[in-house]
């Protein structure tokens, strides 16, 4: 038989670690298990019916056709709206573009402008696909980790110590994936001191959870805070988080013209234009009611509260709570070297979590597949009762570790 070979490109990527702890998780029910996922970002809300509607109502008119490859004109529209009304930004239809999904907005950006040995600084705790989404275009992740007590910040200092002359992007996540951080206007417009004076440097700045932000501080991006930077900066969200609408994949952007248009480029080669009853179903998200908004946030704030004080609880556990997004980032230093009652020694954070999962019944994720140990990630997008049993398995697989 011919053996198969791989790219290399392939060679320097892996597989997400959020989606191979999820697949096992549902792996281990199809086997009889009892199990409960807490692993991946979705919320389990049902998709507004006025959006469902909306994707119905374009499939009755025939809209089923092949898009334009940035995207069909009235969303382009919808999409530079949002901009205008919610962020205080100002462009032109022409300047957004549509995308099956936010990973797609990344990967146009970067296979766009990146060359091989160019570098991209990603702030620890990270995403898990940007690092693999930067190597498979040949650059190189520049990991730059933030401390706890600074709130898992990318500070000033950090960043200036972090850029070189292959320097290309910087990404900032905010409302972030996985720890809930969220940076003020002042520390966006900090980190825009420095970016000014390296003027080869450009900012991807991803979104997707705005509007999941608990009280305190606002939510701001880099392009509104710091008007300087917005010619460099692309500013990326989606219907994904905020509107419930994870499996119609629609992602979107916004920036300097010349950026877009390299961006449609690359999409015409890869996917064309996104689904057409997607994007229609998208406008209406954008354009219309958004009361399902407030009422998803409010739902989240209660099951952070809950699950922030549960954790705490725990001898041994520490949790600091997360102003954004819908995860929770803890500690789980304290159980490293401890053994589990079927003699699996915890050594790092990805022991904890496979033995939390085989042995306690809950998936979670290591902090180290987001660059950051000994952490793990749990998702907080489940109901209350479920949040609350699982908080009880993982307070008595702790109380086990001997």
């Amino acid at each position: 038989m011919t053996q198969f070979r791989k790219s290399t490109a392939l060679s320097r990527i892996q597989p997400a670690a959020t989606i191979a702890i999820t697949q096992k998780a549902r792996d281990l029910r199809g086997q009889g298990h009892d199990i409960i996922s807490l692993s991946i970002g979705e919320p389990d809300f049902d998709t507004p019916d006025h959006v469902k509607t909306a994707a119905a109502e374009a499939v009755a008119r025939g809209e089923t056709k092949y898009t334009p490859i940035p995207g069909i004109p009235q969303l382009r529209e919808a999409i530079a709206e949002k901009f205008k009304r919610e962020n205080g930004l100002d462009y032109a239809p022409s300047q957004t573009i549509v995308c099956t999904g936010g990973k797609q907005v990344i990967a146009n950006a970067l296979l766009a402008t990146l060359n091989p040995g160019d570098e991209v600084i990603v702030p620890a705790p990270y995403w898990v696909s940007y690092t693999q989404q930067v190597e498979m275009t040949g650059a190189v992740p520049v990991v730059v980790p933030t401390r706890e007590e600074d709130g898992f910040l990318l500070t000033p200092a950090a960043l200036e110590a972090a850029i070189t002359e292959k320097t290309r992007w910087l990404i900032l996540n905010s409302p972030s994936n996985p720890s809930g951080a969220v940076y003020s206007a002042e520390d966006l417009r900090g980190l825009a001191d420095v970016l000014e004076r390296h003027t080869d440097v450009w900012v991807l700045s991803d979104d997707m959870y705005e509007h999941l932000i608990y009280g305190g501080v606002p939510f701001a991006t880099m392009a509104a805070a710091a008007p300087a930077m917005k010619d460099r900066t692309l500013t990326m969200n989606g219907v994904s988080k905020a509107y419930a609408m994870t499996g119609w994949r629609i992602g979107y952007a916004a920036g300097p013209q010349a950026l877009i248009d390299a961006m449609a480029l690359v999409q015409g080669q890869l996917t064309s234009g996104a689904a057409r009853p997607c994007q229609w179903a998208a406008h209406a998200a954008l354009t219309g009611p958004q009361d399902a908004i407030a009422r998803q946030r409010d739902a989240f704030k209660r099951r952070r509260d809950l699950v922030v004080q549960r954790l705490n609880a725990i001898p041994g556990m520490t949790c600091p709570t997360p102003p954004g997004a819908f995860y929770v980032f803890p500690s789980c230093e304290a159980y490293l070297g401890k053994t589990t009652p079927k003699g699996r020694k915890i050594d790092t954070d990805e022991n904890f979590v496979m033995a939390l999962l085989e042995e306690g019944g809950v998936a979670c994720v290591h902090g180290a597949a987001f660059g950051q140990s000994p952490y793990f990630r749990v998702s907080y997008a489940a109901s209350e009762a479920e949040l609350t049993q699982a908080m009880d398995r993982i307070e008595a697989f702790c109380s086990t570790l001997t």
